[in-house]
């Protein structure tokens, strides 16, 4: 990988587009990239780590803040990286999340990251990908390393070896499993883990359910577990026989008592058949006696009630022949009762001839027509009244508007000469404060010019020296014209020059443009005073207030008596105040017009009234219509009252003849004899229910008494019934037990042939994964290094680890021998360090100087930069033979060098120089400046308040 060229935009500290070209870098081979500390060194380096694969290293990733706060608002930060990755030549173009302002309305929004990513393929830029995953996976592809490897071998970060270098066997464990992509053998450990914990799982489950199902078994059977055994030693394989043969008895034991059971249950049923047959022909003899002596008992009583029968049966044959005659019975009553109440209505009206009665309902017809035409009159006067009233009222308002509009006009007008005094007033203190800036504003100008005319004579006092100072070397003096200049003049110390004298010149145009600016105010201002002074006249503001006081005084009254209406608003024009008061004087002579139509219509209306209620009682034409109806209703109910009368007689004497016709064909004597004989339906019903029902009786009674055998059924006494029910049911009792009791015990049967087969099967699951778990233990034991034969407590990963650190640490002593003049050297050793519950990744260093091994813990500040450096260094060699031998042509390393002396600062640049072999470029980041002085090609990173820089230096 070679780095060809970087643009950078709006990213961490640049503000502004800054570029930076490799190409001319590695003609040096080193080169410093410098700068103040916060400038923006490091942004560089995260700015080639975010073009190649979207992130920046460590813990600024986790910001997610990389746009420059310095940027002006909607420029997008943009990476662009030209580079060479495995013989190809790309440019790649990135954007970070940022958030930038909406196209439409305020605020901002979202924009989410973005790539570009073009191959140049003969002389021409290709597009390849603007999608982030799949340009990812290729300049991984490509590079031959992820992110964080290429953090660690491309890039050296400042302070993180030495991390490293210091950090528990635990963290190096993490960061080596992620360089070295050694997570399948975390994954074997991880897998053995899980397999274990599912096996336990899966075996508590098997033995559970084997557990469950002895409990079941123990309780189906009633019987607890043979001897002092418990279930919690189920997991003992010698019990594995033990219940199957525990099993195998109980089953056995249930079905022989099932079979003893079933014979007792046939026993029962035999003797239950034979009780049930005797108790069954006693209750048929049982039954024949009683139904004789009952039969018996019934004729008796029937024999007796013979008479009353007979009776019941007259009485029901007279109320049949009067049904017919009933009806006409009570339509006759009905007619009776009509006549009857007819006539004492009539009575009470006093009424008797009905010629009088219909010339009087006639009458009293005409009248109320009359009465109703003239109503119409009597709503119009009404309404004309109250008509009249509200004109009325319209044109008292009138004349309180107009009144009120006068008084306010005039209100106005002394407001208005008011407000002119007041600003009179105000005036003439402007007027004073304007002179007294004009009068000093004309010294300042007086002052200033005299001012200049010094400055100007004391300038040409010291015009040879002004001279003499712009005279060069070979040039003729504009004075004399010579070229020589033996003993030119010298201006004094205090000397004014050009430039004094335009400032003075521009002060003096200053001060009389003021002066100009303030006598043009006191015009303006004196001008104004006169107008008020002119429409004012010789008013005073004493009698203004007492004018204001008197129209108030009349203005009082109106303003009280509004009672709610809307204020009567002040005329602020002339001609509007006219045209308001002549719309009010329309609106009065409008009333009054109305007023006067009005008045004449009522006078009219009031006369035709008055002659129509002429002598009557009535005070209104309501009244007297009333009266007029009244008496028309009156009349008509009399007439109808008179005719229903006389239809009421003629029906009473119509419905008595028919009765009397009727009740002689149905052979009564008179009506009233009929009328005696007529029964209640309901009544008569009874009557022929009762002797029928009587003889049916009477004839079943005597059929019963004629049977066969009737008379050796008197003679027979009845069976007893109740000891023999007692055995039939003592009996059934018995065989209901036994039948249970079988049922019960073929259940049990069933139930422990089921639950022995479910034992069987899993017992069958159960022993399987006791094996398995058993080697599973062990095995994930021994890899987690917890096991015993595990000497060293070293996990697999861990183990793998070690010899990849191994191979670093052999890299690293190799750099670490020049840089540190022979005397230190780094350990791998397997054992546990101090606090460490595992071992396998610590490192020593040893000072051959003493030949003692020592923590890294104890170096002093530039030997631990060394040992990191070494170690980064042999790190970065094993990790790109890792990765196939990828080529690295551009490498960088990130500050520490300030922790050096001059010789190990002069090692460590040996060994820095040695990394260029092969057309390797080496970027060193730091801000020492001794490195200024010994590395001449310089990328200088400048910070200013309008974001950093970036600038060659050579």
């Amino acid at each position: 990988m070679r780095l060809h060229h970087l643009a950078i935009t709006a990213f961490g500290p640049f503000a502004d587009t800054v570029s930076v070209d490799f190409d001319e870098l590695s003609d040096a081979g080193l080169f410093l990239l410098s700068g103040a500390t916060g400038a923006g060194k490091t942004s560089v380096l995260d700015a080639v780590c975010f073009a190649l694969y979207g992130d920046v290293p460590g813990d600024r990733n986790t910001a997610k803040r990389l746009r420059s706060d310095q940027a002006a608002p909607g420029v997008a930060p943009r990476v662009v990286l030209e580079a060479t990755l495995g013989a190809r030549r790309f440019r790649i173009e990135r954007s970070p999340l940022w958030e930038r302002p909406k196209l439409r309305g305020e605020g901002t929004t979202t924009q989410q990251s973005s790539v570009t990513l073009t191959e140049r393929v003969d002389g021409e830029w290709r597009h390849l990908s603007s999608r982030l995953d799949e340009t990812g996976h290729l300049v991984s592809h490509l590079v031959g390393m992820t992110v964080t490897q290429f953090t660690q071998v491309a890039m050296l970060p400042q302070g993180r070896f030495q991390t490293f270098l210091r950090s528990r066997s635990e963290d190096r464990h993490a960061v080596l499993q992620q360089l070295f992509r050694t997570g399948r053998f975390a994954d074997v450990e991880r897998w053995l883990r899980d397999r274990r914990v599912r096996l336990r799982r899966a075996g508590d489950e098997a033995h559970q359910q084997v557990a469950d199902l002895v409990s079941r078994i123990s309780e189906t059977a009633g019987t607890p577990l043979p001897g002092d055994w418990d279930i919690r030693e189920l997991t003992l394989p010698a019990a594995e026989g033990l219940l199957d043969a525990w099993a195998v008895v109980l089953h056995d034991d249930a079905t022989r008592s099932l079979h003893d059971h079933q014979a007792a249950a046939a026993e029962a049923d035999t003797t239950e058949g034979a009780l049930r047959a005797s108790l069954d022909e006693a209750r048929a003899v049982h039954q024949r006696v009683e139904g004789h002596r009952k039969a018996r008992a019934e004729h008796d009583r029937l024999v007796a009630s013979s008479a009353q029968v007979a009776e019941a049966g007259a009485r029901a044959t007279l109320a049949q022949r009067a049904s017919g005659v009933a009806p006409l019975l009570r339509l006759c009553a009905q007619a009776r009762d009509h006549r009857d109440r007819l006539s004492a209505d009539v009575a009470l009206l006093e009424v008797s001839d009905r010629g009088e009665v219909a010339a009087l309902v006639e009458s009293s017809l005409e009248e109320a027509a009359r009465v109703r035409s003239l109503r119409p009159a009597a709503g119009r006067l009404a309404e004309a009244t109250t008509e009249l009233g509200g004109w009325h009222q319209r044109q008292a308002q009138v004349v309180r508007e107009s009144h009120e509009l006068r008084l306010l006009s005039r209100l106005a007008g002394i407001d208005d000469q008011v407000r002119l005094l007041r600003e009179l007033g105000s005036l003439s203190h402007r007027i004073d404060v304007a002179r007294t800036a004009w009068h000093t504003a004309r010294e300042s100008a007086l002052t200033l010019h005299e001012s200049l005319l010094a400055l100007r004579e004391a300038r040409l006092d010291s015009m040879a020296g002004e001279i003499a100072l712009a005279l060069a070397v070979g040039a003729c003096c504009p004075v004399c014209g010579s070229a020589d200049h033996p003993h030119k003049a010298r201006p004094a110390a205090d000397a004014p020059d050009a430039a004094a004298e335009k400032a003075a010149l521009r002060a003096v145009d200053d001060a009389k443009a003021t002066e100009h600016l303030r006598d043009l105010e006191v015009r303006d201002l004196v001008v104004a005073r006169d107008r008020l002074i002119e429409a004012i006249g010789e008013t005073t503001l004493d009698e203004l207030h007492a004018q204001r006081a008197l129209v108030e005084a009349d203005l009082a009254p109106i303003t009280a008596s509004r009672a709610g209406r809307a204020p009567t608003s002040r005329p602020t024009d002339p001609a509007e105040h006219d045209e308001q008061l002549r719309e009010l004087d329309r609106r009065s002579a409008e009333a009054t017009a109305r007023i006067e139509g009005l008045t004449a219509e009522c006078t009219e209306l009031r006369a035709t009234l008055d002659r129509a209620l002429g002598g009557t009682d009535c005070p209104d034409l309501d009244s007297l219509l009333g009266l007029h109806e009244a008496r028309l209703v009156s009349g008509r109910a009399a007439l109808r009252s008179l005719d229903a009368l006389a239809n009421a007689h003629s029906s009473y004497d119509e419905a008595r003849g028919v009765l009397e016709s009727a009740s002689a064909s149905a052979g009564f004597d008179s009506p009233e004899v009929a009328a005696a004989a007529v029964l209640p339906e309901a009544e008569a019903e009874r009557l022929t229910r009762t002797v029928r029902t009587h003889e049916q009786r009477l004839a079943a009674v005597r059929e019963v008494l004629r049977a066969p055998g009737a008379d050796e059924l008197a003679a027979l006494s009845p069976p007893d019934l109740p000891p023999l029910v007692e055995a039939h049911a003592d009996a059934l009792a018995a065989l209901a037990r036994t039948r249970g009791r079988v049922e019960q015990i073929g259940g049990r049967v069933a139930r422990l042939a089921t639950l022995r087969a479910q034992l069987d099967a899993a017992l069958a699951t159960w022993a399987p994964l006791r094996e398995d778990l058993e080697v599973t233990v062990r095995l994930a034991a021994f890899v987690e290094g917890k096991a015993p034969d595990n000497r060293l407590k070293m996990r697999l990963s861990a183990y793998v680890l070690a010899y990849r650190l191994g191979q670093v640490v052999a890299s690293a002593n190799q750099r670490l021998a020049t840089m540190s003049d022979q005397r230190y050297s780094l350990v791998h050793t397997g054992d546990r360090g101090a606090g460490e519950t595992r071992g396998g990744l610590s490192l020593l260093v040893r000072d051959d100087w003493s030949g003692e091994t020592r923590d890294p813990s104890t170096l002093s500040g530039g030997e631990t930069f060394v040992v990191s450096l070494a170690l980064a260094l042999g790190l970065a060699d094993v990790i790109t033979h890792e990765v196939g031998g990828a080529a690295l042509d551009t490498l960088f390393v990130d500050e520490g060098f300030g922790s050096l002396d001059a010789d190990t600062l002069d090692d460590v640049m040996d060994t820095l120089d040695a990394l260029r072999d092969g057309g390797r470029v080496v970027g060193v980041v730091s801000h020492v400046a001794e490195l200024r002085d010994r590395i001449p090609t310089q990328l200088v990173v400048t910070k200013s308040r309008q974001g950093s820089t970036v600038a060659l230096r050579r």
